[in-house]
């Protein structure tokens, strides 16, 4: 019975430490991201397209990563209307 009990307590420990991992592997993702996308302006590649995609996945854990992506999203539709 007592075997039973620790299985439960168990179950109950693996959603939380599941949902503590993708958390983990977001930010490490998004941060290594922006790393990489800040290097891409010096070196070739879609450096502000890395960038984008690293605020991304962090803005869903962090609020300062949602400002920055709303106002990288704002510059980038004034530089198409001022393109087009």
């Amino acid at each position: 019975m007592q075997d039973d009990f620790r299985l439960r307590g168990q179950h109950r420990l693996w959603p939380k430490a599941m949902q503590r991992t993708k958390r983990l592997l977001k930010i490490v993702l998004g941060f290594t991201l922006l790393v990489i996308g800040v290097a891409m302006l010096v070196l070739p590649g879609p450096g502000w397209l890395t960038i984008g995609f690293g605020l991304v996945i962090l803005a869903a854990e962090f609020i300062w990563a949602r400002r920055l992506l709303n106002r990288l999203k704002e510059h980038a539709i004034k530089l198409g209307r001022s393109v087009s």
